[in-house]
């Protein structure tokens, strides 16, 4: 496991995805994430296909 950039929510409620992240997930513009927040705070960030 690698800790990568530690991002802010903005006003606006967006978070900026770090790069290693994006270039990871192959994210492109419109992409969709699913966020899955486990009850122990574990937090898994995918792609939706």
């Amino acid at each position: 496991m690698t800790e990568t950039t530690l991002t802010i929510r903005g006003t606006r409620r967006r978070t900026t995805v770090p790069k290693v992240i994006v270039d990871k997930l192959k994210l492109m513009n419109g992409d969709k994430i699913r966020w899955i927040l486990f009850r122990d705070g574990k937090l898994i960030i995918s792609k939706v296909k």
